[in-house]
């Protein structure tokens, strides 16, 4: 039987696989084989790791607009204040809201005001407590 020499097309492939796999450490980065395991499950993490991200984010931001309006002077609670906010139809989505209340909370102050404006009720007071 004749030898077959094999051609390029296999080297390119592994060569692929090993470009892929070379920030991964010890022999995750220097098997073939291990290289492409670790590769089907990064892919895989990957995958799953970009919907988990969108919900992480999301309770960031309901947690930093929740600390800053729960604060002495504005004495609010997260839910109430979306809900108002949406009565009212100032449209501000979470993201936009959470920067706000880290870089100026005083528009977060100002955003609370009009709900108070256009509330017209005694159930929300602007408290200042000392």
């Amino acid at each position: 039987m004749t030898r077959v020499k094999r051609g390029y097309i296999a080297r390119r492939r592994r060569r692929k696989i090993r470009f892929f796999g070379s920030s991964f450490r010890g022999a995750h980065s220097r098997l073939t084989r291990t290289i492409a395991q670790q590769k089907i499950r990064a892919l895989v993490s990957a995958h799953r790791d970009r919907d988990r991200q969108k919900r992480d984010f999301r309770r960031l931001w309901i947690t930093r607009i929740n600390a800053v309006i729960r604060e002495k002077v504005v004495y609010y609670n997260y839910s109430k204040f979306i809900h108002d906010l949406y009565k009212r139809q100032l449209l501000l989505n979470r993201k936009i809201l959470a920067q706000i209340a880290i870089l100026n909370r005083n528009c977060i102050y100002m955003i609370y005001n009009e709900i108070i404006k256009k509330e017209g009720s005694k159930e929300y007071q602007y408290l200042e407590m000392s």
